[in-house]
Formats: structure tokens, C-alpha cells, sequence
């Protein structure tokens, strides 16, 4: 797939979506359940890019695992926290939770292991879980330069101890050592210094690990204990709808006036990004929530109030806002997103590069961006920059814009590879 051209819907929209399992909650339940004592079953697992580079990467780490994506469906023979494999070179690509996930918990075994990922991978941050991995007994090096991958780690198990994060860039540093450490031989504590962004995907880490068999102790995401010497044990789990890829259907309702419901997503989701639909709500949507569906009914005729928003807990979805900004009726800013300048690409550039494509003004600060709305918004082709959530995100401007055009529009496989047909059985706007 290379370029999608977006139409306008014809009628309003009045429709009923059920995104794929999410990509944050398949990766850490395939990787605990290749951790755990006994075999576990994984269902409405994600069947992308990012969750086949785990899958992939457990495999060559000797784990059995008999997937079946046309039902998303994964069983997992647990190793019980030893790799079977004692050597094995692994590519992570660019998907975060696969490298960061793997840099911990490769630790808790025995082995000689490479793990290495794409160029964009290359630039993103290591070192500070690389640092802490080093302080609980981790034997962790540089292949190339320092600070970055690939990494090769000569792992003998973890001794435990203390560490402590100073203004962390991703949760996920934090999601991986609290993954990794309750295979340690003595108790980990963690302490979080500064602002942790993203907070509620260490929650979801803290309820997966439960799910599990680990026991924490915790106090506000500030500081952590974990026993050592426990087990995890297998699970029959089913994984909930992506909340992030839902983003996009519900700011379709938005950007439109109409209507979707979502199944499968409601009050009762782990996911942070539900927190969206607040955000959406000051915009003027209406939204019912229940416990397993959500249903957002946009503004007459789409006309959307701008908003003041901090997404610190929910960066994602800040493509999502973005896009909608163009169309509301006042400016924008969106705060604490500094950390999506080390994303799959640096998406504050990205949104402002683009938005401005569309007619928008925007104005970049360390901690985010303004954007003004267009007063004649007009469609353009969108550089996707590799980037899955720019290229779904910007989908929402051919809601409202004839001939938008979204290029690369195949780089959506690492987390949707449906995006595209489920966006035009839904909206009715995708044209080739």
C-alpha cells in the first residue's frame, strides 16, 4: 500500500467498530505468560507488526508458541522465568515495547543474547534502563555506541536491589524493570523522581503482572517494591479492543456530527486513552459509557470548541487532538507531550509539519504545541513519517477535506493493518 485518497462521507455517520485487541496489553501478556509456570492461552490478541516482533523475538528465545491470527488466538508454553535458548540474536524493530520489554527481561535468565532494532530504534532512548538493569546485577553492553542499540547482554539472573528514575522519558523503562523483577533472587524497589508520563500504562504493567501471580506494592507510581524469588503462573487471558486505535473512530464522530459505537471498549477498560473521550466531551461531543461499549455522538454539524488539554497520561492520542484542532472554532494547545519527540517519529514536528498543510498556524513549546485553527482548510497529501499514528490520525481530515491524501498509508501495519478497510466500512471515505 502506498498512497489512500480520502472522501468526504456521503450521509452522516451513524456506524459500529470494534478495533483489534490493543498492541500495549498483547505485548505484555505474551511476554508474562512466556515468563510464567505452564502454558497460557492469549485471546483477541493485536495481529501486527509490533506484537509478531514479540512473538517472534520469544520464539528464538525457545519458547513454544502456537499462534493463530485469523482467530487471534495465542498459546504459550511458560519457561518459568529460565529462556530456553541460550543464545539467540533478536530485532525488535521500532516497536518500544519489544525492546524495552526484552532489555529486562532477558536479564532473568541465562544466555548470551544481541538485541538490536531499526534505524529510527537506533535514536530512541535506553541508557536509563539500561543504567538500572546494570544496578540490579544486569550485565548489559553497548554494541555500537553508547546509550543506544543494539545491546548484548551476558544475562545471569538479577540479585535485586534498588534503583530509582530521574524524570524518565518512557513508563515503559519503568514497565519492563517491574516486569523483569519479581524473577529477581532479592526484592527490587523503584523510585520515580520527577514527572513519570504515561502513568496509566504502568498501571496496566501493574494489573497484567496480578493477572499473573506478581505481587507489588506501590504508593501513587512513586515508588515500588516487588518481592523477589516469586513466579508468575499461566493465564487464560482475553485481551480488550485498542483503546488508541479507537481514538480515530471517536473523533470521527466528532470531526462529523454523527455517531459510532464502540463494543468492547467502556468504563471497565484498563487503558489510560479512555481518558480521550474527556477531552472530546469539552469539545462539545456527547458520550455514553457502559461497561464494555462507549458511544460518542459529535456536535451538530462538527463544530468543535478548541480545548486546553494536558495529555500527559495519554500522549497518543495528541495525533488524534491534532487533526481535530483544525476543525474547532478556537485554538489548541495540547501540554506535557515533550517525550513524542522520541516516538516512532517525532510527532510534535510531524502534527505541526502537517496540520499546517491543512491551513492551521501552530506554535511549538517544549512541552507541546498550539494550533489555530484553518480559517479555509484544504486538503493536502500527509508524509506519514513511518509513523502509524500520524497516518490513522490524519485519516480524520478526509472526513471533512475532498482529496486528502495519506501517504505511505502502509505504514499503519505496525499496530492496525486493517485500518483502512475498517475506516471505510465505517465512514465510507477512503477512495483508493
Amino acid at each position: 500500500m502506498t498512497s489512500i485518497v480520502l472522501r468526504p462521507p456521503p450521509r452522516p455517520i451513524d456506524a459500529e467498530v470494534r478495533p483489534p485487541g490493543s498492541k500495549s496489553l498483547t505485548n505484555r501478556a505474551l511476554l508474562l505468560a512466556a515468563l510464567a509456570d505452564g502454558p497460557s492461552r492469549v485471546e483477541n490478541i493485536l495481529a501486527a507488526e509490533d506484537t509478531r516482533l514479540m512473538l517472534d523475538c520469544l520464539r528464538s528465545l525457545g519458547v513454544s508458541i502456537a499462534a493463530d491470527e485469523n482467530r487471534c488466538i495465542a498459546n504459550v508454553a511458560g519457561c518459568g522465568g529460565r529462556w530456553p535458548a541460550g543464545e539467540a540474536s533478536l530485532y525488535c524493530g521500532n516497536a518500544g515495547t519489544v525492546a524495552r520489554f526484552l532489555t529486562a527481561a532477558l536479564c532473568v535468565g541465562q544466555g548470551e543474547f544481541l538485541l538490536d532494532g531499526s534505524a529510527r530504534m537506533r535514536q530512541r532512548p535506553i541508557e536509563p534502563l539500561v543504567d538500572a538493569m546494570r544496578e540490579l546485577g544486569g550485565a548489559i553492553s553497548y554494541a555500537a555506541g553508547a546509550g543506544q542499540f543494539p545491546l548484548e547482554i551476558a544475562a545471569g539472573g538479577l540479585r535485586g536491589g534498588t534503583v530509582r528514575f530521574d524524570d524518565p522519558e518512557s513508563s515503559q523503562f519503568v514497565s519492563a524493570l517491574l516486569m523483569a523483577a519479581p524473577l529477581a533472587r532479592g526484592d527490587v524497589m523503584i523510585e520515580i523522581r520527577g514527572p513519570l508520563v504515561s502513568g496509566p500504562f504502568v498501571r496496566m504493567t501493574l494489573t497484567m503482572m496480578e493477572r499473573f501471580g506478581a505481587a507489588v506494592v506501590e504508593d501513587q507510581l512513586r515508588k515500588f517494591i516487588v518481592p523477589g524469588t516469586q513466579r508468575y503462573a499461566g493465564q487464560q487471558i482475553e485481551i480488550e479492543p485498542d483503546a488508541t486505535a479507537a481514538s480515530y473512530f471517536f473523533g470521527a464522530a466528532a470531526i462529523t456530527g454523527g455517531r459510532i459505537r464502540v463494543s468492547g471498549l467502556g468504563s471497565a477498560s484498563v487503558q489510560g486513552d479512555m481518558a480521550f473521550l474527556g477531552v472530546l466531551e469539552s469539545m462539545g461531543c456527547r458520550v455514553q459509557r457502559r461497561e464494555s461499549e462507549t458511544v460518542i455522538i459529535g456536535p451538530p454539524a462538527g463544530v468543535m470548541s478548541g480545548v486546553d488539554a494536558d495529555l500527559g497520561e495519554m500522549p497518543d492520542v495528541a495525533p488524534t487532538l491534532g487533526v481535530l484542532a483544525v476543525f474547532a472554532n478556537s485554538p489548541t494547545r495540547i501540554r506535557n507531550v515533550a517525550n513524542l519527540r522520541v516516538k516512532e517519529s517525532d510527532r510534535i514536528a510531524a502534527i505541526a509539519t502537517e496540520v499546517q498543510k491543512l491551513g492551521a498556524e501552530t506554535e511549538i513549546h517544549a512541552d507541546g504545541l498550539t494550533i489555530r485553527p484553518a480559517r479555509s482548510p484544504h486538503a493536502a497529501a500527509i508524509n506519514t513519517y513511518d509513523d502509524h499514528r500520524i497516518a490513522m490520525s490524519f485519516a480524520l481530515a478526509g472526513l471533512r477535506l475532498d482529496g486528502v491524501t495519506i501517504k505511505d498509508a502502509g505504514c499503519v501495519g505496525k499496530t492496525y493493518p486493517k485500518f483502512f478497510e475498517d475506516w471505510s466500512r465505517v465512514t465510507g471515505s477512503v477512495d483508493s
